[in-house]
């Protein structure tokens, strides 16, 4: 007879924890340190996208009740994310590039105002703003390479008594420089400037409280830190502005009574459902509910202490390599998710071919390479890349 001890009986009955490589099967093929472009979906994520697609394909829309709660789960997890006072304050759109076009032309600009930005900006939030000097509005860049110390005091005095609007991402995509958000809100909430803050390279890996910061307009992709698809943003806009912002794209899914198909005067959405012109991104929604579930669980805090860890992993790594100079800011008050550096001997080209050969998955960005890991991201993976840079 087969006798088996208590503790056994307890060890069978326990559940068994997931292993990281079966919560991020991205682990198990490359060491994927590209979180800043498109990160990898979780398991969790690709279940959910399937179970949808499976769904759609046996039952088409039957169940789309079902589908509405998970949109509405999301737009809470949103809510959450961002600390915003209600989650109505929050649009589903296309991308970081929609969002901003709204506030660019949604507010009424007279020749002679101006919009204060930086010049090492991502292109969406350059791009955007240079568009308006048609209607005879300026665009101030400063150049963060003139002010290392402190941008946010030379950014600030760029502004003027014709200064509308302050547009600039919370993290900076080739460096990782993160700004002091809190600094620039408070100054803006004081001159009556709006305050836009494209927070990409922010929302996902790190705490993020829009009330805090006072900013006006807070837009960001799903597809980085956030874990999710492309073709999916969060557009935060705050109530007592929403007004301000006219809109530039009509649809029944904006209006206020967007299931009445009937109505011929309509009233746009109470809410920032007003951006949303058209139908939802439903395969995106069932997507992103999943992603932000990952990252809401963990604690936006844990996430954050996890992958600071990490990131102060890789710059004690990369210090100790005699030929390498770090081009991020390695401050504790300036450090984000990314990491860039730079070889001084071996061609920026070259050396990031020779870790890709080596299943290190990263980016050529701002004269070096971006290394950006998640909190998730093993330190023997680390470990392994620094082994690669010092050969």
């Amino acid at each position: 007879m087969l006798l088996i001890s208590s503790a056994s009986i307890t060890a069978l009955c326990e559940p068994i924890m997931p292993t990281p490589e079966s919560r991020f099967p991205a682990l198990q093929n490359c060491i994927y340190l590209n979180h800043a472009a498109v990160a990898p979906w979780p398991q969790v994520t690709a279940d959910a996208v399937q179970a949808f697609a499976a769904e759609n394909a046996r039952q088409g829309t039957l169940n789309y009740p079902h589908w509405l709660t998970v949109e509405q789960a999301l737009r809470e997890q949103a809510r959450e994310l961002l600390n915003a006072p209600a989650a109505g304050d929050i649009a589903l759109v296309k991308n970081t590039s929609e969002g901003l076009s709204f506030v660019a032309y949604g507010l009424d600009w007279q020749a002679g105002d101006n919009v204060v930005g930086i010049r090492q900006e991502f292109p969406s939030n350059r791009y955007v703003w240079q568009s308006l000097t048609k209607q005879g509005v300026e665009f101030r860049q400063l150049d963060l390479y003139d002010h290392p110390d402190d941008p946010e005091t030379a950014l600030l005095a760029l502004c003027d008594a014709r200064t509308r609007l302050i547009s600039i991402s919370a993290v900076q995509y080739t460096n990782g420089l993160r700004m002091d958000l809190a600094k620039i809100g408070e100054f803006c909430r004081a001159k009556g400037i709006l305050f836009c803050v494209d927070a990409i390279q922010q929302l996902g890996a790190m705490p993020f409280d829009v009330q805090q910061v006072q900013a006006d307009f807070v837009v960001a992709d799903g597809h980085k830190w956030m874990l999710g698809a492309e073709g999916l943003a969060l557009f935060y806009v705050r109530r007592e502005i929403l007004e301000q912002l006219h809109l530039t794209q009509y649809g029944w899914h904006m209006a206020e009574g967007l299931t009445d198909y009937t109505m011929e005067e309509y009233q746009p959405a109470l809410d920032a459902r007003r951006f949303e012109c058209g139908s939802p991104n439903m395969l995106g929604i069932h997507a992103l509910h999943a992603s932000l579930g990952v990252l809401l669980a963990t604690g936006m805090t844990m996430v954050w202490e996890q992958l600071s860890a990490r990131i102060q992993y890789l710059v004690d790594g990369l210090q100790a390599l005699p030929d390498v100079e770090i081009l991020s800011d390695t401050r504790i008050e300036r450090r984000s998710g990314i990491v860039t550096f730079r070889s001084r001997t071996i061609p920026n080209d070259k050396l990031f071919k020779q870790l890709q050969d080596n299943g290190v998955f990263c980016a050529p960005r701002g004269g070096g390479i971006r290394f950006s890991p998640h909190f998730y991201t093993p330190f023997a993976q680390l470990a392994q890349v620094l082994r690669v840079l010092a050969t």
